[in-house]
């Protein structure tokens, strides 16, 4: 029986992405993502939880990433988690889990210095596909937490 790998995440970047230019024009693009969920306690007391998750993009959607992704915007993502496992210096083993980005939509408001256009972009892009295409939408801006 085949089994079903995806995820779903909803959160704002914590920090700009980390673009890396590979040989063969392959390029690789980092992010962090924080998803946080507020609930009340029996105490009535309001409790956030914070998650963060890497994100990895490759080739076309990690060139859009590059060119218009920032701190603080709300990103939605659909991907599916991966593992890295490695030895370190000292012989220890290490694992990593990531989530490998299949398509995102940049939510809420522009950020500062973006393009006036205030587009959302929609990008489901296969690693060697055609360029993405980019819809319009009107949203309103967000208080972010960053």
């Amino acid at each position: 029986m085949a089994g079903v790998n995806k995820v779903i995440l909803l959160g704002n970047l914590g920090a700009d992405p980390e673009v890396k230019h590979l040989e063969g024009d392959k390029v690789v693009a980092n992010l962090r993502l924080a998803t946080t969920e507020a609930y009340k306690d029996r105490a009535g007391n309001r409790v956030e939880n914070t998650e963060w998750h890497d994100l990895e993009l490759w080739d076309g959607q990690a060139k859009i990433a590059e060119q218009y992704l920032k701190k603080g915007m709300q990103l939605y993502v659909e991907g599916k988690i991966k593992s890295d496992s490695w030895q370190d210096e000292q012989g220890n083993n290490r694992k990593r889990i990531k989530i490998r980005v299949l398509s995102f939509t940049m939510l809420g408001g522009k950020p500062e210095g973006s393009s006036p256009s205030g587009n959302t972009g929609n990008y489901n892009t296969p690693s060697s596909g055609p360029s993405p295409s980019v819809a319009e939408a009107t949203v309103e801006d967000d208080d972010l937490p960053f």
